[in-house]
């Protein structure tokens, strides 16, 4: 089956906008996005693998994880959750860190805010991402988030697929 995934790059507004259908109900795929044990069977794109060090998803917590590579290389990063509303949206502020968890500002952060709407072939899922300037977003899409994040996704379409859920 083809993906089909919606990622649209806007650098007047320093954005991206990514748009997923999910043949699983609104509070199963919520779950995938809001459970470290099964973000962590999707979340990084294969052959890297994603490790919760610590999820506390309520506002203003915590997922801080790491990205482990084929090697054993580690890449830390953490998601501080704004506003949340069970199975409907949250949002928060995406940031590379260390092990301990403090934040890189080598990197630049993003604002995100994920949607999630049933729909009849399952859930809808969107997601915007933004960034502080348009050198931020580039960085990010120079470093293969794109091409990562669609993978992610897919990942997850085919736990739900395989899963029949």
């Amino acid at each position: 089956m083809e993906s089909s995934i919606i990622f649209n790059k806007d650098f007047d507004s320093n954005s991206v906008y990514v748009m997923k259908v999910f043949s699983a109900d609104v509070s199963k795929v919520w779950d995938y996005f809001t459970k470290s044990e099964l973000l962590d069977q999707w979340w990084a794109p294969k052959p890297w693998k994603s490790e919760t060090v610590k999820l506390d998803f309520k506002e203003n917590g915590i997922w801080h994880y790491a990205m482990v590579g084929p090697d054993g290389e580690k890449m830390y990063g953490q998601f501080k959750y704004g506003e949340i509303m069970e199975h409907r949206s949250f949002d928060g502020v995406d940031a590379f860190c260390d092990k301990e968890g403090n934040i890189n500002n080598d990197f630049p952060q993003a604002q995100w805010l994920f949607g999630f709407t049933g729909i009849e072939e399952g859930t809808k899922v969107t997601i915007n991402i933004h960034f502080a300037s348009q050198d931020s977003l580039k960085k990010h899409l120079e470093m293969g988030f794109e091409e990562g994040f669609k993978t992610g996704l897919d990942q997850l379409e085919e736990i739900f697929r395989n899963k029949n859920l």
